[in-house]
């Protein structure tokens, strides 16, 4: 096997030195690269405001005090918008998987007639700037067609436009693709129903994919800011992104931090648990008969 580096030259003590120190270098940058804004965004956070304000900034804080981390809290209402945040996610991803997933086993296994049109439809909608989609999703959720209901301030608004996701029924597809069909002609055979052939074979084969589109989900609406804005007006019902920013000309800058480390730590929670089901979905593509 050819690699950029011949096993011959790694034999040598010059091409080890030049091999693992290219190495070491390579994943210490790129380490720092992302880890260094967290580590700055955490300890801006117990620093006072004058020390924020400082020119050279500081690497540490003076004084470690965590009660910033309390005050972010109390002062922001971090309890509520964490609360209609968690709403909102879970939520879009209920009703992402709904749809996305009956939408994906359609065209994958049911074959619809017009189901390539259908999905290059979807595809296409990935070609527009989500901005361009603004104004006219939030007409639709102003005055929802047939029905004249005003989503506005509803979880609605944020529920049904994540629901349907062209990038999502792509992903999808591809997995339940990749299934056997010898395997669903096999529950046909036994008087499975496309309903029970769905929830009994293809959705426990697919956990990985699952896995990854429920994270990405999730994780959109949670950093959404745009839209919230737009749709959720009142205080009461704003999103965490949304709240942070509504309330931050009021608060000190290390109290704004220290509630933006608050607003990330679900998020890497999730990524932290999570991680395992992330990378077997990216690399899951076929299965062996």
């Amino acid at each position: 096997m050819r690699t950029l580096v011949s096993p011959l030259s790694l034999r040598t003590p010059l091409g080890r030195t030049l091999y693992w120190t290219t190495l070491v270098v390579v994943v210490i940058g790129f380490t720092g690269a992302f880890v260094f804004p967290l580590y700055w965004m955490v300890t801006g956070a117990l620093k006072s405001p004058d020390e924020l304000a400082q020119i050279p900034p500081s690497f540490f804080p003076q004084n470690f005090d965590f009660s910033v981390y309390l005050d972010a809290w109390e002062q922001l209402q971090l309890g509520v918008f964490l609360k209609n945040t968690a709403l909102y996610a879970g939520g879009a991803w209920l009703f992402t998987l709904a749809v996305d997933v009956s939408a994906a086993y359609a065209l994958s296994k049911l074959r619809p007639v017009l189901g390539k049109l259908v999905l290059g439809a979807m595809l296409a909608t990935l070609m527009i700037p989500p901005m361009v989609l603004l104004l006219p999703t939030y007409l639709v959720a102003k005055d929802l067609p047939l029905l004249h209901w005003d989503l506005l301030n509803t979880p609605w608004a944020i529920w049904l436009p994540a629901a349907a996701n062209g990038f999502f029924v792509f992903l999808l597809k591809r997995f339940f693709d990749s299934i056997p069909r010898e395997l669903l002609e096999a529950a046909e055979i036994d008087g499975a129903s496309p309903l029970r052939i769905l929830w009994s074979i293809i959705l426990p084969i697919s956990r990985p994919i699952l896995g990854v589109v429920s994270i990405l989900s999730v994780v959109t609406v949670w950093k959404d800011f745009v839209w919230p804005l737009l749709v959720l007006p009142e205080t009461d019902k704003m999103s965490i992104s949304v709240g942070i920013a509504s309330l931050s000309a009021q608060m000190p800058q290390n109290v704004l931090i220290a509630s933006l480390v608050i607003a990330s730590l679900p998020t890497i929670i999730v990524f932290f648990i999570f991680q395992r089901s992330i990378m077997a979905g990216l690399t899951a593509g076929s299965l062996k008969g």
